[in-house]
């Protein structure tokens, strides 16, 4: 099983749409709004050196945005 964090806020349409593709392909994840949260912000900013969201660490491998084929291929899902 693959370590996934997605970092969001409770706005993001994109971050919606990760978590709704992680959950319809049975992918566990944490997730860290980086709204409320400085700890996460911080920790998401050393990561992508960006504050767009979302933001998302599979096994520490980073991928900025809702990139469906790149997240397909880190998760191996066909």
């Amino acid at each position: 099983m693959k370590n996934v964090t997605i970092y969001s806020t409770p706005s993001c349409g994109w971050c919606k749409t990760a978590k709704q593709y992680f959950t319809e392909n049975n992918v566990s994840y944490a997730e860290k709004d980086v709204a409320s949260d400085q700890e996460a912000r911080s920790e998401m900013l050393a990561k992508s050196k960006q504050m767009g969201v979302p933001v998302i660490d599979i096994d520490g491998e980073i991928v900025i945005g809702f990139n469906q084929p790149r997240l397909a291929e880190l998760l191996e899902i066909a």
